[in-house]
């Protein structure tokens, strides 16, 4: 009966149609997880942040039009001129006598109101800004790559937690197996003892003790029914779609096998704290560049009338000019700033030496543990196996009533517990080694 069950068992993990095997899965994770997706939005905005870094290169170009009516002195004065109207009348020339030179004139002073139309079409360039526009280009361009290293950090974390899930359901499959043996065993030896009991040879707490037995590896089972229920909704959460079976037999992962300085030289967090020193040393040169010199230039073309687009080509004019701006000192936040940069430098590269300690140690800590789990699951492979044969015999030896029907429960507990303890070992091995190929950046 156990070989037939085995049997049934691996052809319905190997063989079976129905379910989703670890490939698709890690494919389905890659493009329909939510959290994934996410991350592809944020790594899309940082790159369109750094074209629009690279679009203050090039300048600005605007048009403005401007309708307004006025009756200030100034502005009309200014509107006539704009419109190349001006005449010696608005100075208040006509009032203009010998004997009356100190009077006010009135056309100069109090103007009649009048509209204004302006067009304008104005350009203005940077030509040089100490570098500072090249270097948020630079940086913007850094965190653009930091995006994607943070993006293919998390897929990498949701492809780690997929194959754990995987893996942690086969073990759960062949744990349920084996329960289910030991319950069928328990009915079994229920019913003999059932029968030696109508007979008189034992006593009806024998009975009683192994229903109850029965009862806590029935309880057993509904536990480890329910664990591979809620390891399905995750799968289903990480996929964003329903899963109810998987296709494929996953109890041992195979041992990932990468020498150290490869791990350590793929590992993202090691690239990140890199990309973070390039990123401080690009800031000390935007704050070196507040010491420099910024030159600029524009040109504007318009027109001005008291008429909107009356006679454009008669009103024209244009202007072109060239700014330079040097700060030469604004109470010593320029000199602070950089200094708080070169700081900041100096703290990311002790981060980067930092995390690839932590990574070094991390990955000699995860080396071991594997080779201790496959050490104890090779041990615990024969302790099952030996604790099996020992309650095999204690149950026939319960039959010739040589041995009380608490011993035998016994040597049937000590068997429970030591699959249970397999399934435990085998399954925190398998976490390691995908924690393992996560340090490596390797998906499979």
């Amino acid at each position: 009966m156990r070989i037939l069950l085995i049997t049934l068992l691996a052809f319905r993990l190997c063989f079976g149609d129905d379910g989703l095997s670890l490939d698709d899965a890690i494919k389905k994770v890659k493009e329909h997880n939510s959290e994934i997706i996410i991350a592809k939005f944020d790594e899309r905005i940082k790159a369109l942040e750094h074209q629009a870094s690279l679009g203050a290169n090039y300048g600005s170009l605007e048009l403005s039009q401007a309708a307004l009516r006025s009756n200030d002195a100034l502005n009309i004065f200014g509107y006539k001129l704009q419109s190349r109207e001006a005449t010696f009348a608005d100075f208040g020339f006509k009032q203009f006598t010998g004997s009356n030179y100190m009077l006010a004139p009135e056309d100069l002073n109090n103007p009649k109101d009048r509209n204004h139309f302006q067009t304008k079409i104005e350009y203005t360039i940077p030509l040089y800004t100490g570098g500072k526009l090249e270097q948020y280009g630079k940086i913007t361009k850094a965190l653009e790559s930091m995006s994607t290293l943070d993006r293919e950090a998390l897929s990498l974390q949701k492809i780690y937690e997929i194959k754990k899930s995987f893996f942690a359901i086969s073990l759960l499959d062949a744990y349920l197996y084996n329960l289910r043996l030991i319950a069928s065993n328990t009915a079994k030896l229920e019913a003999k003892t059932a029968a030696m009991m109508e007979e008189g040879y034992v006593k009806k707490v024998d009975l009683l003790e192994i229903q109850s037995k029965q009862a806590d590896v029935e309880h057993l089972i509904h536990q480890a029914e329910a664990n591979r229920a809620l390891l399905y909704y995750f799968v289903s959460f990480l996929v964003d779609e329903e899963i109810t079976a998987i296709k494929g037999s996953y109890e041992e992962a195979q041992t990932f096998l990468s020498a150290d300085d490869h791990v350590l030289s793929d590992n993202i967090e090691i690239k990140k704290a890199e990309k973070g020193v390039e990123i401080s040393q690009m800031n000390i040169a935007v704050q070196q560049s507040a010491f420099l010199p910024q030159v600029g230039a524009f040109a504007n073309y318009g027109s001005s009338d008291d008429t909107y687009m009356n006679d454009f080509a008669k009103n024209d004019a244009y202007t072109v000019g060239l700014q330079v701006k040097w700060n030469l000192f604004n109470g010593g936040s320029d000199k602070n700033n950089l200094e708080k940069a070169r700081v900041e430098n100096l703290k990311a590269s002790q981060q980067l030496v930092l995390a690839k300690k932590n990574i070094a140690l991390h990955l000699k800590q995860i080396q071991t543990q594997i080779q201790n789990y496959e050490y104890e699951a090779k041990s615990l492979k024969k302790e099952v196996e030996l604790a099996h044969l020992i309650y095999e015999n204690y149950a026939g030896r319960y039959e010739q009533k040589l041995v009380s029907i608490h011993e035998v429960l016994m040597k049937q507990s000590e068997e429970l517990t030591k699959v249970l303890r397999l399934k435990e070992v085998q399954n925190a091995r398998n976490e390691k080694i995908f924690e393992l190929q996560k340090l490596a950046s390797k998906e499979m």
